[in-house]
């Protein structure tokens, strides 16, 4: 499986020249998307579960959901982005984008409105605003906002991590000293698709005597940000999107994570794994996902 080597070795590199500036930068989108969240969510839904036929349509399945207030979301990152850095590039989930249309200098602004918007849809306080600007294929900064929570997760390349709390403590972030598998609580998550669905259970059923516990949150970026906060010891899951992992996967490293992850452009149907560790079981993790099959790709078939 390919790792990528920014993830395994960004505490030792220097930062870039501007990764202090994009960290700013996708905090503040994540910020200001993040309230729009909170404040659209009671206007959509309510008090009731029940909301308009025009408020939730689907993508690749039918339990697969989109609400207005992701497109929305969406669309206010890019405004606010064509006002601070209109030559940037921008790949999001709702609207598209092509990582390879930039050059390796040039960044490109990774967005995901709303990770776990499943969770968003039955009020589960679980799902986050994510922004990461990637140069090179690489994540230079992001940010993930837990909008239930009024609280961000951010890092820059070289320049660690934190959580910035509801009150604007700003917390450095380091993920457990863990030395056992067998005593990591490891999340995960699933797809949509029943083929893949079942596979991932079939890999639950095998990982789960070997670790501590399994835990499922329904948010990768949240999920990535608990790995480097050490409320959860590991993160793996297959068949992820470049919006749903970049920037959770630079505030894990930062953190002191280790991780394996494929290359940027690929997509969630190539469903190849993504994965991140405490440092003390990230060798035996990786061994164990090897050994019983896990790190092999589920394609969205």
């Amino acid at each position: 499986m390919p790792e990528s080597i920014w993830s395994l070795t960004a505490a030792a590199e220097p930062a870039p020249a501007d990764a202090a500036l994009l960290r700013r930068i996708s905090t503040h989108l994540a910020g200001i998307a993040a309230a729009h969240v909170r404040v659209r969510r009671p206007e959509v839904f309510g008090t009731a579960h029940g909301v308009s036929d025009t408020a939730v349509r689907t993508k690749s399945t039918p339990t697969d959901p989109v609400t207005v207030v992701d497109t929305e979301t969406e669309q206010l990152i890019r405004d606010e982005l064509a006002r601070l850095r209109p030559a940037d590039h921008i790949l999001g989930e709702e609207g598209g984008g092509d990582l390879g249309a930039a050059g390796d200098e040039e960044v490109v602004w990774v967005v995901d409105p709303i990770d776990g918007t499943v969770n968003f849809l039955y009020g589960i306080p679980a799902y986050a605003v994510s922004v990461a600007a990637v140069r090179g294929g690489r994540p230079v900064a992001g940010a993930v906002a837990d909008v239930a929570a009024s609280t961000l997760y951010a890092a820059g390349a070289g320049l660690g991590a934190s959580r910035i709390g509801p009150d604007g403590t700003d917390t450095p972030l380091r993920c457990n000293p863990v030395r056992s598998a067998r005593l990591a609580l490891v999340a995960t998550g699933f797809g949509y698709a029943v083929p893949r669905r079942t596979r991932q259970a079939a890999y639950v059923a095998e990982l789960l005597p070997h670790v501590r516990d399994i835990r499922r949150i329904g948010a990768a970026a949240l999920d990535l940000c608990m790995v480097a906060e050490g409320r959860v010891d590991a993160h793996y899951e297959h068949g992820l999107n470049p919006w749903d992992w970049a920037a959770g996967a630079l505030i894990a490293a930062e953190a002191g994570a280790r991780l394996r992850l494929p290359p940027m452009a690929t997509t969630g149907a190539e469903g190849e794994l993504v994965v991140a560790a405490a440092p003390g079981i990230g060798d035996e993790l990786f061994e164990l996902l090897d050994r019983l099959g896990v790190s092999a790709a589920i394609p969205q078939s």
